[in-house]
């Protein structure tokens, strides 16, 4: 080889030996044909898109929370009525229903002056001195027995089972009571004020109560008007904001679950390391379900304040607000619950160190298991290696089910969460112990088909 080629080679050789320098270093590689700089280009712009989806869908997620809750409220019948039929059973709802039911029927009939009438109508009809002396002494101990009466048959029924079914019929029938409420609707039984007050109508249980009286014998309940009064049980300046943004989460309802659930898939799937974009991503989801479990905790702490001047007792309005916010708290767990288990299944079947290594220790263990099983006869034969041809699709199919169930079942809750996870992990590791990988089909013992085979060919 001639001296200037040599010189070339060397001189090349050493160019590149600089370059590798420079790109151990970490410095950008300056010099034509180098596609190091576009490349870095081209991954910092999708790192910087998949962060801006990821942190999108979990900001979005909270938000999705509540409107599922709000639209499933508004659209399910059932599942509104069994929301708030327990309200009927507790006795701090009962006690202020009572209340109230018997204040209104004292505004509408006045009993001192019904049985002091009562009275004198017996006088006139001739009674003697001592008995119209006694008579008068009657009338405000008659019109404290007809007082407790009312009260006893009010607070009877108000802890039967009759309460009860008014109370579920009320909410069946009126099941557009939110969305009434939301729109300031009269007829609804709940009501939302415009001065931030919630209320309770009473008229539908102030005409069973009326009937109740009836039948007791009481007849002048008869004569207890209509009554047009909501109950107000709690007020908040802050609930025509809060009117404004139920509002909006029903509008939101059907699509903001699916676009946040969206952002945070597409986030993962732009990422240049596609792993660690999807942990990140379910880490993210689970810090925002914390923040909304925060949010309903220190909600609660303002509730309770704002009800210390308010017309109820305080644990009525705090029965109230866990029916409210309870079953949205709930949903914020099971997701949370959900997006760990996600982001551990991802890391477990990531390339890293010590995922890499109980992988192995699992097969392993699934090998040895399946030549213990297969020195006994019992093998899958064929089977087993079409299963494991077909590992990777039966891996899919498997998560797509499990993330079926996840999205699909209502309501969402932890225990569903938990067992949906446990349950395609038992799956996983059935698959692992009956899969025959084809360095093993040596190895174990023939499935029947082969062994028919192998002695028709002889």
């Amino acid at each position: 080889m001639s001296t200037p080629k040599i010189a070339e080679l060397q001189s090349r050789l050493a160019a590149l030996e600089e370059e590798n320098a420079v790109l151990r270093g970490g410095l950008p590689v300056s010099g034509p044909g180098s596609p190091a700089p576009a490349r870095r280009r081209r991954t910092w712009g999708r790192t910087l898109l998949a962060t801006v989806l990821i942190t999108l869908g979990a900001l979005l997620a909270p938000v999705a929370v509540v409107a599922t809750w709000t639209h499933v409220q508004l659209t399910d019948t059932e599942r509104f009525v069994n929301g708030f039929a327990p309200l009927a059973d507790d006795p701090a709802v009962q006690s202020v229903v009572t209340t109230q039911v018997v204040a209104v029927i004292g505004e509408q009939i006045d009993i001192p002056a019904l049985t002091s009438d009562v009275i004198d109508g017996i006088i006139d009809l001739g009674t003697g001195e001592r008995a119209t002396r006694a008579l008068e002494l009657l009338k405000g101990p008659a019109a404290e027995g007809v007082q407790s009466l009312v009260t006893t048959v009010v607070t009877r029924f108000v802890e039967s089972d009759a309460f009860a079914d008014v109370w579920a019929s009320a909410l069946r029938v009126t099941h557009a009571q939110v969305t009434g409420a939301l729109q300031n609707d009269p007829s609804a039984a709940v009501t939302l004020g415009e001065g931030g007050t919630i209320g309770i109508q009473l008229a539908p249980i102030i005409d069973r109560v009326k009937e109740v009286l009836v039948d007791q014998g009481i007849g002048f309940a008869s004569s207890i008007p209509a009554v047009d009064r909501t109950v107000v049980v709690a007020t908040s300046d802050a609930l025509p904001t809060v009117q404004l943004a139920y509002g909006l989460a029903v509008a939101a309802g059907l699509w903001l679950p699916w676009v946040a659930i969206a952002l945070l898939i597409a986030g993962a799937l732009v990422a240049h390391r596609r792993s660690v974009a999807t942990i990140v991503s379910a880490l993210a989801l689970a810090a925002s379900m914390l923040i909304l479990i925060a949010g309903f905790a220190v909600g609660r702490v303002f509730f309770d304040a704002a009800m210390r001047s308010g017309p109820i007792p305080a644990d009525a309005a705090g029965v109230m607000y866990e029916t409210l916010a309870g079953p949205m708290r709930d949903t914020a767990v099971a997701v949370l619950v959900l997006a760990v288990a996600v982001a551990v299944v991802t890391w477990f079947s990531g390339p890293y160190g010590v995922p890499r290594r109980l992988r192995a220790a699992a097969q392993a263990g699934a090998a040895r298991l399946r030549a213990g099983m297969a020195r006994h006869g019992v093998t899958a034969g064929r089977a087993g290696r079409w299963l494991h041809a077909q590992h990777t699709l039966l891996r899919v199919v498997i998560a797509a089910v499990g993330a079926a169930v996840v999205l699909l079942v209502r309501p969402l809750t932890p225990g569903l969460v938990v067992w949906t996870v446990v349950l395609a992990a038992i799956v996983i590791m059935i698959l692992e112990i009956v899969e025959i990988p084809p360095d093993e089909s040596r190895a174990v013992v023939p499935d029947a088909d082969v062994l028919v085979a192998e002695r028709s060919e002889a």
